[in-house]
């Protein structure tokens, strides 16, 4: 199954940071390849404390022969290997987020985890580095492409490109 994986920092070394998860993310056992990621993104901070540093956001594709619920609890231990809090609240600071953004066309609603991740069709933060790696995936729910759902989006703000390979 194809699973997308946004990937954001602003603590520490924020690239180190990702980097790094790329390479954990890699190293994952039931990960196939082939592995895409875009390019690395400097973004303000949304809905965070006001203190908060910019973030790096970036956009990973991978395959992934296991269930859902088991790649999220994967992602959940990279993040804490990287050291954030188990139970850091949601829309705050961190070293690493790794958000599940969707699972082939699954459509899933539970405590755990909801797919296609619930906000991500309003974020550009992560439609526009999804629609460098996959502009004309169509998640389930959405009538529309992933480039098409950018394009619509009221954010017209730049993202400040930081790496393109990383």
């Amino acid at each position: 199954m194809r699973a997308g994986i946004a990937l954001g920092s602003n603590l520490g070394d924020r690239l180190a940071n990702l980097a790094a998860a790329r390479a954990q993310l890699s190293d994952l056992p039931k990960v196939e390849l082939p592995l895409f990621a875009s390019a690395v993104y400097e973004t303000d901070p949304v809905d965070c404390e006001a203190s908060a540093g910019k973030f790096l956001n970036a956009v990973m594709e991978i395959g992934y022969s296991g269930e859902a619920t088991e790649l999220l609890r994967a992602l959940r231990g990279i993040e804490v290997a990287r050291d954030r809090p188990s139970s850091n609240a949601r829309n705050t600071s961190r070293t690493l987020d790794l958000d599940l953004l969707y699972f082939g066309g699954l459509a899933l609603s539970t405590p755990e985890l909801e797919l296609p991740h619930p906000r991500m069709h309003a974020r550009r933060f992560v439609l526009q580095p999804l629609a460098e790696i996959r502009p004309d995936l169509i998640l389930p729910g959405q009538p529309e492409s992933v480039a098409a759902l950018l394009g619509r989006l009221s954010d017209r703000s730049p993202l400040v490109l930081v790496a393109s390979e990383w």
